[in-house]
């Protein structure tokens, strides 16, 4: 069974959030999710659920047309296919486990890619 401790996978990037995966397989996918103030994982709708648990720091989670505010303690889970993305507050760090079922696929992550490549939070949207 993987474990680790979210303090010790503890890993920040300058220019976009950073994860460290936990666990994969073919019904789900765990990361560590680390985000500097203002860093973002741009609005997508894959066809995954996703659970984010919120570790320390504050932020908000978009979940189809709701913002949700989260700090540490929250659990905000996003359905297949509604909009979503997460952003760190711009006063502080955000770390976050993230769990997707079933893991989103290479060419569902590309509104990601477009959108950290334009610095936009709702690339299109």
């Amino acid at each position: 069974m993987p474990a680790t401790d979210i303090t010790a996978e503890r890993s920040y990037t300058d220019n976009q959030f950073n994860t460290r995966e936990v666990f994969q397989s073919e019904n789900s996918k765990t990361v560590c999710g680390y985000f500097e103030p203002g860093q973002f994982i741009p609005v997508h709708a894959p066809d995954s659920d996703v659970t984010i648990v919120v570790q320390s720091g504050t932020g908000i989670v978009r979940d189809g047309d709701e913002i949700h505010n989260v700090s540490p303690g929250s659990v905000v889970t996003v359905p297949a296919e509604h909009d979503r993305g997460i952003r760190a507050d711009n006063a502080e760090r955000l770390a976050a486990v993230l769990v997707t079922a079933p893991p989103p696929t290479d060419a569902e992550h590309e509104p990601v890619r477009r959108g950290l490549q334009a610095d936009e939070f709702e690339p299109g949207v």
